[in-house]
């Protein structure tokens, strides 16, 4: 059967690092068979989470209901649908960038917390996905990997939606050039990463 792939870009920049790197995972994986798809987090209508904590009361394995009418709904339902999701977001202010962040605060509705509990419990129990997570930085790869939130913050992300991170790129020293190139380090590992989404 035909894998289907989910690309989520977080990044503000089409054509940048984080996207070129997302889509040459999501073209290799489509080589190989798979059904692919993508979203840009900036061109989608994403309220800010207010912490009402409504979607959090609802019982049951499947996210929770939101206030807000937007389109997160229809982006969740894909991200259920996806057999593997390739998150990328980049680096600003020591971890991810905004429009990135307020997605994930509304992945809050992937929990059970009803009132009266000490805490949240993740509604996914078991990891039946595959996760790629992809970042870059103005700093080098192993000083952003150690110093910033990023690549943490992107695993707690797609854990809660019941995917499993096997593998993660990080590309370093993005901002010495007006126009980042992407490294071929980087491309071929993607490569890698996309065919193995789609055959493994």
């Amino acid at each position: 059967m035909e894998k289907k792939i989910l690309g989520i870009i977080g990044s503000y920049r089409k054509g940048g690092v984080i996207d070129t790197l997302v889509s040459e995972v999501l073209a290799s994986a489509q080589e190989r068979g798979a059904l692919i798809s993508k979203i840009y987090l900036k061109d989608g209508h994403i309220e800010f989470c207010t912490n009402c904590r409504e979607c959090t009361q609802q019982i049951g394995s499947e996210f929770g209901k939101c206030i807000h009418e937007d389109d997160m709904k229809t982006i969740l339902t894909q991200c259920n649908d996806a057999d593997a999701i390739v998150f990328g977001a980049p680096v600003n202010f020591y971890n991810v960038n905004a429009v990135t962040r307020r997605f994930m605060e509304r992945l809050v509705c992937f929990a059970y917390w009803p009132w009266g509990a000490h805490g949240p419990q993740p509604r996914k129990k078991t990891m039946t996905k595959k996760a790629v997570l992809i970042t870059s930085s103005a700093a080098p790869a192993i000083m952003g990997r150690m110093f910033t939130g990023a690549l943490r913050a992107l695993r707690i992300a797609v854990k809660l939606m019941g995917a499993r991170p096997v593998s993660t790129i990080f590309v370093g020293m993005i901002a010495v050039n007006k126009r980042a190139s992407v490294p071929a380090k980087a491309m071929l590992k993607a490569k890698k990463v996309g065919y193995s989404l789609a055959t493994g």
